[in-house]
């Protein structure tokens, strides 16, 4: 049998993790957040498609082909999550499961840091947790997936 599919979707600068504001974003770079969501799925009998890209277009056609693809979407919007309405649509028109995930805690943050257009298309949110919240991301949709009879 075929693991579920889980695409992994990374917004604007994450591929800067690990040099970017380490005293926000910590020293874990985009590769270790890779390995840990690739040992992660592994571990739940998950499979994974792992992306990073800057750009909103980019991210909304990857959320698109993940109708009739994936189970579920993790994402890690970073700032487009407070300024993409576009993303949030394409979010709910695909129809699946989402967990939005940020590194650090955006509601400790700049006051606009604290909406979240993502969050009105996401199942949960999860956030300040570090690179884990994507382990705990993975968790959460593997248990949501086990609930709806599709893991």
């Amino acid at each position: 049998m075929t693991p579920p599919l889980i695409a992994v979707l990374n917004g604007p600068n994450l591929n800067l993790l690990g040099t970017r504001q380490p005293d926000i974003y910590g020293a874990a770079t985009l590769d270790d957040v890779e390995a840990l969501c690739a040992e992660t799925a592994e571990a739940l009998g998950l499979a994974i498609d792992f992306r990073q890209t800057n750009g909103e277009g980019e991210l909304i056609t990857w959320v698109q082909e993940c109708r009739g693809r994936a189970a579920g979407i993790v994402i890690n919007p970073a700032g487009y999550s407070h300024t993409s309405i576009a993303l949030m649509d394409s979010l709910k028109a695909v129809g699946l499961p989402v967990v939005e995930v940020h590194i650090s805690n955006i509601h400790r943050r700049e006051d606009f840091r604290h909406h979240s257009y993502v969050s009105l298309a996401a199942t949960g949110v999860i956030a300040g947790l570090g690179i884990r919240g994507y382990a705990l991301a993975l968790r959460a949709m593997a248990e949501l997936l086990a609930e709806e009879g599709a893991a």
